[in-house]
């Protein structure tokens, strides 16, 4: 059944499975649950909008060309030309890919997922069943991961010709944005590379940060370009202290080896390279044991050491409010400093800028799981909920004013 733009009824578009279409409301009348029930459907239908797009995309090149059925794509849709060629290129892995595109058209797996499927797909051997199962109930992040994880098992060769494959895709372009004169560099590389490269960017990133007013702070944005901008034109100022990559690997007793060989974000890399980065200065190895590792400091100081610093980065691998790269996060005390809380690592949390201001300015709150051995943020309770009743108390006011 189709509808024409303004309809007051939901359908379900042709091939669509249980999609069900959003219609135009007034989403100022809605309550926060029926919002949210609002974007799960808007999510679902464009699942399926990708679906009919990759298979329209997928016809067109079979008929003409992938170059003419990118053309078209501009015309049609207005979109750039990298972007109407990475649609055509994806439409075309999605075509061999049944298990994908049926999840995709019933709205069971997001269109990020399904891309990340294809790319997958067309680097090396996957479980395709496999992946599909994961897609349909992780979050984009956990799932590239999953992802990440599950082309290094299928690969056969301990991900050696995958790895061979990025490094041959890797790319850098330098222009000019025509509609604001702004110059732009945009690059991709291998994981190894880039951790490498991101270690070092996020180092100066906080120099920087520490040399600010903290009454006059940049954006992240601009700290970022700033750092880059120094590293390339005044490379006499050399690299940041703490700018080690750390490469983490299990050992192997019974045969004596390192094994699942990995960059501290869980990224799995052949046992070949971390033969190869082992040779490399820069490379901090470590074996932590409570009896050789300093990793309880007390109130002895405030910050983290690098070897705490280090040992954190192989626990959380990242900021545990929204995922951010473990080499831009703070190391965050759940019991704070100034409430006597101790510089321990049981104590300690990496959380990015943001995350860090969401826990002191707006009451956001640190809870451990002790079944993953993972710490999380979590909001606020909704001191206005849609329905029942919290015991929880309001935030304190900080208004001076209303305070009284």
């Amino acid at each position: 059944m189709s509808r024409t733009v303004g309809s007051t009824s939901e359908a379900t578009p042709r091939g669509a499975g249980a999609v069900v279409w959003p219609v135009p409301v007034d989403v100022g009348s809605l309550s926060d649950d029926r919002l949210r029930d609002r974007l799960g459907v808007i999510g679902r239908a464009e699942s399926c909008l990708s679906a009919m797009k990759a298979q329209t995309l997928a016809e067109l090149a079979r008929r003409h060309s992938p170059v003419e059925a990118g053309r078209i794509a501009r015309q049609e849709t207005r979109s750039s030309k990298r972007a109407a060629r990475t649609e055509v290129e994806t439409a075309g892995r999605l075509a061999g890919l049944a298990a994908t595109s049926d999840a995709l058209g019933a709205g069971v797996i997001p269109a990020g997922h399904a891309r990340l499927i294809a790319r997958a797909a067309s680097e090396g051997p996957i479980d395709e069943s496999l992946m599909v199962q994961a897609a349909t109930h992780q979050d984009y992040d956990t799932f590239a991961r999953t992802m990440a994880r599950h082309q290094h098992e299928a690969s056969g060769d301990d991900g050696h010709a995958l790895h061979e494959h990025r490094l041959q895709k890797r790319s850098a372009r330098v222009f000019t944005r025509p509609e604001s004169g702004m110059f732009v560099l945009s690059a991709e590389f291998d994981p190894i590379t880039g951790a490498h490269i991101d270690t070092v960017l996020a180092a100066k990133v906080r120099e920087l940060w520490n040399q600010e007013d903290p009454k006059a702070r940049r954006s992240s944005q601009q700290r970022t370009a700033d750092a880059l901008a120094e590293l390339i034109l005044e490379p006499e100022k050399g690299k940041t202290a703490g700018t080690a990559l750390l490469v983490v690997a299990d050992y192997d007793v019974v045969n004596q080896q390192l094994t699942d060989a990995r960059l501290s974000d869980g990224t799995p890399i052949p046992a070949a390279e971390l033969v190869r980065l082992a040779c490399d200065a820069d490379i901090l190895p470590g074996v932590y044991r409570a009896a050789t590792q300093e990793m309880n400091l007390g109130r002895k100081r405030r910050t983290a050491t690098t070897t705490q610093r280090a040992a954190l980065t192989y626990r959380d691998q990242h900021c545990i409010g929204c995922g951010t790269t473990a080499h831009r996060c703070f190391a965050h005390h759940i019991k704070f400093w100034s409430e006597g809380g101790p510089t321990d690592l049981a104590n300690l949390a990496l959380v990015c800028n943001d995350c860090h201001h969401n826990i002191h300015d707006h009451h956001w709150t640190v809870t451990h799981n002790p079944h993953t051995n993972r710490w999380h943020t979590h909001p606020p309770p909704d001191p206005f909920p849609t329905h029942g009743t919290t015991n929880t108390p309001p935030p304190p006011q900080t208004n001076p004013i209303l305070r009284k």
